[in-house]
């Protein structure tokens, strides 16, 4: 199973060549729209702030956002790859991914999939709201936040890259 996670100048670029079944899209409200070809079976658009708490004037990422996100990644097989692209790949992207890898591999250490994602993307700084609202949801009682807080803030983000994040089937 392969988790993309990629920045919105890339994604077009990456959806040709991945050609994934899925495609997650996180922008911010008002954010300039990047026109992606329509060549993946799936996709859904969440719109919200990358936020850790709420606050006025801001879109934060609710529990209905994360459900329709566990919603749209359970009719992923992983028999082709899922894009999850923000806008730079650093915070909403990589948190998807965790979140996506904790739902896909419910036997797995919540440390373990945080430290691979870290591995394979050391800017990812995953946005901890909406790894909360995911923990709740799917009952991981605390042990999603406790990792992300475990492998806390990223390296110093230096440009824009894309990243692959392979999960193991369960």
């Amino acid at each position: 199973m392969r988790l993309i996670i990629s920045p919105a100048s890339e994604v077009t670029r990456v959806c040709r060549e991945a050609r994934p079944s899925h495609l997650l899209r996180l922008v911010s409200p008002g954010q300039p729209e990047h026109r992606v070809d329509p060549i993946t079976d799936a996709v859904l658009t969440l719109v919200m702030h990358d936020i850790a708490q709420p606050s006025p004037g801001r879109v934060a990422p609710d529990r209905a956002m994360i459900h329709a996100l566990l919603e749209f990644s359970s009719g992923w097989s992983g028999a082709r790859p899922l894009v999850t692209q923000c806008w730079a790949g650093v915070s909403r992207s990589p948190a998807c991914a965790f979140i996506i890898a904790c739902q896909k591999r419910p036997d797995a250490s919540e440390r373990e999939l945080a430290a691979a994602l870290r591995r394979v993307v050391p800017q990812a700084t995953p946005n901890p709201l909406m790894v909360a609202h995911a923990d709740a949801l799917l009952g991981r009682n605390g042990r999603m936040i406790a990792a992300v807080h475990e492998i806390g803030r990223g390296a110093d983000f230096t440009g824009l890259v894309c990243t692959e994040f392979h999960l193991a089937p369960a």
